[in-house]
């Protein structure tokens, strides 16, 4: 056992046990956090507006405060990246993370001297959790790799710019610069086809024992691998690859194909995070969910998803929430975001501690007809029907086609890309419609009622989904194919690439 490894336990112990203070004191944590934030930005240009100095408890908040999106907070934001000081949070923020907007096109989103460290905080904490509960450490001996955007930041008015794993890759602490690979000028490389390539040439002779990146990235970098190694399996270029770090999308979809590229298996720890923060981890490999970080920084609030459109939508804290029941999940953060939606939708599963799972995005739905289906319920529903079959999924999305050309009734419309393909396409697309219509009711009804036909699936092309991406310049990085639409734009797009 190395240095860093041996060093790791004690510090792991601490780290849970000061996690263990909050977790076990969650909506006491909570109203600190609360109270903290609101006395912060009392004197910020929001703050002003919004009348924090007079908001004492959550319900004044929410009576000062209303649910807003990106472009609900646009005018203030656009302020502070003119370089306007007070605007949102005290000072001027030290980064501002660019994100793709669906609406918005660039998004620009503020992270403080204050916020900054819980984006740490929580990477570090997510592997401390593990090394704790397992006592693994060695993969410390050996070299890590994260599969991140460029490093390189572009300044404008006095504040620094870039993705989010790109900022964070210029915190990598010490005592990790020199087991982390790729190196920097590899990682500097924009075009991310040859930045993979890169990497492969980097690494594939060295000791590599844990790999973190979003799944569909890293599965592109073990496809290349392979064909490097002469068709050797992963874990078998890597022996002492023993865990695997992933976010940004669930892994389910993408887990036999990772599976089956390595060879065995591996640990695997799930997080959370975002731009707005860092929200959540897997703190166990034995209980579902992922531990939300009550003390980092954010206040929380949830409202259901069966509402979140409606005129005056409930709005509870953490305090109110139920088990399995879908919520929009809205943050309040120390870098200046206020009652902000951030689009995505959890469900708790514990609230001893509370974990969450991640099960959509609120925008990412299909309701032409009012069925209303999330992504938690079509990966449900093809990812069953596959396992039981022998399939494997590379990549999908569903939009409805509302007007068929043959003029019979609408219908939802799937393009898959498949690592290994049914034999007969329409009966496991038809098995896939059952099951989906056992999860949801409405779309149960609007076949039954003769409102919808039976979705119609198409098998894509190899690499379809790559090239669609590549198509739009967001080839890798943080960059993730939306599983539903409630429009035809990707659908139009992929017809290309289906297989007659």
């Amino acid at each position: 056992m190395g240095i860093k490894s041996w060093l790791a336990k004690p510090l792991a112990s601490f780290a849970v046990w000061q996690m263990n203070k909050w977790k076990n004191d969650p909506i006491s944590t909570q109203e600190k956090i609360f109270l903290k934030l609101i006395s912060k930005a009392k004197d910020t240009s929001f703050g002003k507006d919004h009348h924090f100095e007079s908001i004492k408890t959550y319900d004044d908040f929410k009576k000062q405060v209303p649910v807003s999106d990106y472009e609900e907070l646009k005018t203030y934001i656009d302020r502070v990246v003119r370089g306007e000081a007070d605007v949102l949070w005290p000072g001027k923020p030290i980064y501002l993370a660019k994100t793709s907007g669906t609406t918005s096109g660039v998004k620009y989103i503020p992270i403080s001297k204050e916020s900054m460290p819980e984006h740490l905080n929580g990477a570090r904490n997510a592997l401390f959790s593990y090394i704790h509960e397992t006592g693994k450490s060695q993969f410390l001996d050996g070299k890590l790799i994260f599969l991140q955007g460029s490093p390189i930041l572009e300044r404008r008015n006095g504040i620094d710019l870039g993705r989010l794993s790109g900022i964070v890759a210029n915190h990598v602490p010490p005592y990790l610069q020199k087991n982390r690979l790729p190196s920097y000028e590899t990682n500097c490389i924009e075009d991310w086809e040859a930045k993979v390539d890169a990497i492969v040439e980097e690494t594939i002779s060295e000791d590599m024992r844990l790999i973190s990146g979003i799944p569909p990235w890293v599965q592109m970098y073990f496809d290349r691998l392979s064909i490097r190694g002469e068709g050797k399996k992963i874990g078998d270029l890597f022996k002492n690859f023993s865990l695997f770090v992933y976010g940004g999308v669930n892994f389910e979809p993408y887990r036999a194909r990772l599976e089956e590229s390595i060879g065995r298996s591996v640990d695997s720890i799930e997080t959370y995070p975002a731009s707005e923060g860092f929200i959540a981890f897997q703190d166990s490999q034995i209980e579902k969910g992922l531990l939300l970080l009550i003390n980092s920084g954010i206040f929380y609030e949830f409202i259901p998803t069966d509402e979140y459109y409606s005129e005056n939508p409930s709005r509870i804290s953490l305090a109110d929430v139920e088990l399995d029941k879908n919520y929009a999940i809205i943050l309040n953060t120390n870098a200046g975001l206020w009652a902000y939606s951030i689009g995505d939708t959890v469900r708790f599963v514990s609230k001893s501690p509370y974990r969450i799972v991640v099960t959509g995005r609120i925008k990412h739905f299909i309701s032409a007809f009012g069925e209303h289906v999330i992504g938690e319920e079509v990966e449900y529903a093809l990812l069953s029907v596959a396992r039981r079959e022998g399939i494997e999924i590379t990549e999908f999305t569903v939009a409805p086609q509302v007007s068929p050309i043959d003029g019979n009734l609408p219908y939802h419309e799937w393009y898959v890309e498949f690592a290994k393909a049914p034999v007969d396409l329409e009966n496991f697309s038809n098995q896939v419609d059952l099951v989906l219509q056992e999860r949801n009711t409405y779309y149960y009804d609007l076949i039954v009622g003769k409102v919808l036909r039976p979705l119609i699936m198409h098998k894509l092309e190899k690499d379809s989904f790559r090239s669609y991406m590549k198509s739009k310049g967001k080839l890798g990085g943080q960059n993730k194919v939306p599983r539903l639409s409630n429009d035809r734009h990707i659908a139009e797009e992929l017809n290309e690439w289906i297989i007659s």
